[in-house]
Formats: C-alpha cells, sequence, structure tokens
C-alpha cells in the first residue's frame, strides 16, 4: 500500500520523498552512528596496515611511564612501559577485524547454504541437515573454544573459526524459515509457474529481496560478537597476547593501575570496545528497520 504526503501544495510519491523524511529518525540516527564507526574501523585498520602511527606501539619509553593524556605529544598518555596507547589502540584493530570477517563469512556462507537446502529442497535432505545444526549447536562455544586453544594455541584465527562455525545453526534455520514461510504464500509455486531460473529464484527473489535484511543484520551482529570474544578473551589471556596489541589485553594490562588514579590505560581501549560493538549493533538494528520498512516515518 502506497503512501502520500502532501508536498508543496502538491501530492507526492512516498517512494519520492528524501531519505530524511521517508523513515523515522532513530533509525537513520542508528545508521548514521553506525557507519562512522564502521569508517573509523576501516581507517584505523588501514593506518595501522601501512603503520602511519604516532609512534611505534611497541617502543618502550621509560622516561614516559604512565603517562597522562596530551603529555609531550601522546594524546592518550602511556602504558605501564611507556608505549603510545593511541598507537596501540589503531593496531588492536588487527586482532579482530580480519579474524572477526572470516567468522561472519563463515557463518554467512555456510548457513546461506545449508538454509537453502533445507527449505527450498526439504524432505531427508531438510532432515540431515537439522540433525547437524542441531549437533553444532548443542556444543558450547566456549567450550569449544578452550578445548581448540589447548589443542594448538591461543592463536585467533583458530578461535575465530569456531565462532564461525558455532555461528552457522542461526544463520541456517533463519534462512530456512524464511523460505517456508515464502512457499506457504505460493511465492515459489508463482516463481516457477512464470517459468523463472531456480537460480534466479533463489539468488535474487529470495535471498536478495527478501532475505538481505536478516543477513545484514546477521553479518552486523556477528561483528559485534566477534569483537567482544576476541577482547574476552585476550583479557582472559586466551586470546592475543602481549606484546601484540589487543582491546582485551590493553584492558587487562591497565586495570592493575586503575586504583592508583591511573585510568587511561584501561579506559580508553574499555571505551573502544563499548562504542564499536554499540556502532556495529545499532547499524545492523537501523539497516534492519529501513530494509524491512519496521516503522516507516
Amino acid at each position: 500500500m502506497k503512501k502520500y504526503t502532501q508536498t508543496s501544495g502538491e501530492i507526492g510519491d512516498f517512494s519520492q520523498l528524501p531519505i530524511w523524511q521517508k523513515y523515522a529518525w532513530v533509525d537513520l540516527l542508528y545508521v548514521s552512528y553506525g557507519l562512522l564507526i564502521v569508517a573509523l574501523v576501516l581507517v584505523s585498520y588501514m593506518f595501522g596496515m601501512l603503520h602511519w602511527l604516532p609512534y611505534d606501539p611497541q617502543q618502550i619509553n621509560m622516561d614516559m611511564l604512565m603517562a597522562p593524556p596530551f603529555s609531550q605529544g601522546y594524546w592518550l598518555g602511556t602504558d605501564f612501559m611507556g608505549r603510545d596507547i593511541q598507537s596501540r589502540l589503531i593496531m588492536g584493530i588487527q586482532a579482530y577485524f580480519l579474524p572477526g570477517l572470516l567468522a561472519v563469512s563463515i557463518s554467512l556462507l555456510a548457513g546461506v547454504m545449508l538454509g537453502i537446502l533445507s527449505g527450498y529442497l526439504g524432505g531427508k535432505i531438510e532432515t540431515v541437515i537439522t540433525y547437524i545444526t542441531n549437533l553444532i549447536d548443542s556444543f558450547p562455544r566456549l567450550v569449544l573454544i578452550l578445548l581448540v586453544v589447548a589443542a594448538f594455541k591461543p592463536d585467533i584465527y583458530y578461535i575465530m573459526m569456531v565462532m564461525g562455525i558455532t555461528g552457522i545453526p542461526a544463520v541456517a534455520t533463519a534462512i530456512a524459515n524464511k523460505i517456508r514461510f515464502l512457499a506457504q504464500k505460493n511465492f515459489i509455486e508463482a516463481a516457477i509457474a512464470l517459468g523463472l531460473r531456480t537460480r534466479a529464484i533463489i539468488l535474487k527473489h529470495i535471498l536478495w529481496y527478501n532475505c538481505r535484511a536478516l543477513l545484514i543484520i546477521q553479518a552486523t551482529l556477528g561483528m559485534g560478537e566477534a569483537i567482544l570474544l576476541e577482547t574476552s578473551l585476550s583479557y582472559l589471556g586466551f586470546g592475543v597476547q602481549e606484546p601484540v596489541a589487543s582491546w582485551g589485553n590493553m584492558v587487562q594490562s591497565g586495570a592493575n593501575y586503575f586504583l592508583q588514579g591511573n585510568f587511561w590505560p584501561s579506559t580508553a581501549p574499555a571505551l573502544a570496545i563499548l562504542f564499536t560493538i554499540l556502532g556495529f549493533n545499532l547499524l545492523g538494528d537501523g539497516l534492519n528497520n529501513i530494509l524491512e520498512d519496521r516503522r516507516g516515518r
């Protein structure tokens, strides 16, 4: 059903309105904040890759131990070894960015394939896939991660592979349920009757038109969860190890000096974790509401 509004004395179609008039301001605010966080993460990641940093993140300056923010060019201060916190924050993005993308890619790609096979083909294939996803879902993620750490080493890529595999059932179930919902409305039968190819039905009419919002929110939530998992394990000593920078081990090392009044070594990475995870979650929520037209104007 179309919506119309009175604009400059004329009736205008809802689809021709500017984007800030189409959707709820809160969703646009969510998306704007999320895109800002994503842009900052990408730019910081590139700066870290190209080593465009104020200081060497592993350089020890014995004359500047626990220097407060804005001390002699150290905008965020230094840690207990005199290392620049700003440079280590930027390099800390390396710890979760590519591993997080790996986890999200595994869960989305494998989940989409299993969901399509289960929901579109059905029958015995659906039974087998349901058994596989239930089997994966039955294993506690943290226990699997600790087993991987014990069997191999605290490598963040191994950990994120486990996270990606354990995230497959949620994506597969969501895709399969969406396909079953469309089948109840004779959507698939109508597409077949019109002579559309199976590939076009699945890729275009099911995944792109009807599942893109679902996949976007799964990707953004998955990335936020990857950041939380990496920083938590690094804080506990199972993830990225010193002297490699990670927001998690920065919080852990700075926490020992918090009660002494030196709050910045742990507060800066903790706020970075908070605002980054919040940005990815709000981005997914806002895009989901906009693409699904949940709230309208």
